[in-house]
């Protein structure tokens, strides 16, 4: 019997959720907020749809009663306050940064084997946070952005190419952020081909910009952050962990020594099974690559400082 605990039903936590139930991913899903009947309200809506849908998995929400969370195989913790038009993912840090810490406490104490999925934003350092706050190994802490950049960068790169978007493959590395994502053109490819033989390089360079600003261009749009792709990369993520698919995704993880760089959370691919973080896939760079790696990793080191300076750390 799986089970996972979605906790914040937000709009990207509930869009988690109602995933995770619609394709049956877990036996039970546990949706927790903090805000009265919310969670309760939205899982019940989501559960009208198990007989149109014909789905099995349960569904549960509850108002800040962790207790239902216990043995949860999986956490996914999207809590905090969004993005509004205008503001860096950085500038959620203080709010979000004691939000993070409570529910981890809240989480080991009913689920100490749990893996986490960070959604929250600053994503990369919140899941520093939570990494070092939870005191369990790395391989149980991961962040989600990654493999959400990524999805956007497909999504583009099909865009560009004409392809359908289920032939194209890109990764996304580095931080979770407007300025710090790095889109690996070199390594993008339709059904193994590189896209540099389906498009100019103008229309992948303009992929590529599209990408690093595509959670503000969605928040400018529509008036927070987004929730649908979010929602669904998060849901990935836990179907990976739950049917141990060994699957490679960029994800946020705790380096150690990896590329470079050691004691930081930060986007690279990354084998993701049973046991969480499983291998860290190491690929080659180009020279711009690994420059833009090493700007990237220094400004999530300079967003993590600011943790040490409220003392959240």
């Amino acid at each position: 019997m799986s089970k996972v605990t979605v906790v914040g039903a937000g709009n990207v936590g509930a869009t988690c959720a109602n995933v995770l139930v619609t394709n049956q991913m877990a036996d039970e899903v546990v949706l927790l907020d903090i805000k009265e009947g919310v969670s309760e309200g939205k899982a019940m809506d989501i559960m009208q749809t198990a007989n149109i849908l014909g789905t099995n998995t349960r569904l549960v929400g509850v108002t800040n009663d962790y207790k239902k969370t216990a043995n949860s195989d999986v956490v996914v913790i999207t809590s905090g306050i969004p993005r509004k038009p205008g503001m860096t993912r950085e500038e959620l840090i203080g709010t979000n940064a004691n939000i993070m810490k409570n529910v981890v406490d809240n989480v080991i104490k009913y689920s100490p084997r749990a893996i986490f999925v960070i959604v929250a934003n600053p994503m990369d350092a919140l899941t520093y946070l939570a990494f070092k706050h939870a005191g369990v190994p790395r391989s149980r802490v991961i962040g989600m952005g990654g493999a959400l950049d990524s999805s956007r960068f497909k999504c583009y790169l099909a865009k560009a190419t004409g392809a359908n978007i289920n032939n194209v493959d890109g990764m996304v590395i580095g931080g979770h952020g407007d300025t710090t994502m790095i889109p690996l053109l070199s390594k993008a490819t339709v059904n193994g081909v590189p896209v540099t033989q389906f498009a100019s390089k103008k229309k992948l360079q303009e992929a590529v910009q599209a990408t690093m600003v595509g959670g503000a261009t969605l928040t400018k749009l529509i008036g927070t952050s987004a929730w649908y792709a979010p929602g669904a990369a998060a849901a990935m993520m836990v179907e990976a962990i739950l049917n141990d698919q060994k699957k490679m995704i960029p994800c946020s993880c705790y380096l150690e020594g990896e590329y470079g760089q050691d004691d930081i959370c930060i986007g690279v691919p990354a084998i993701i099974g049973r046991k969480g973080i499983e291998k860290i896939v190491k690929i080659d760079f180009t020279k711009e690559e690994a420059a833009k790696f090493a700007e990237s990793a220094a400004a999530v080191r300079k967003t993590n400082e600011v943790l040490r300076e409220i003392k959240a750390l």
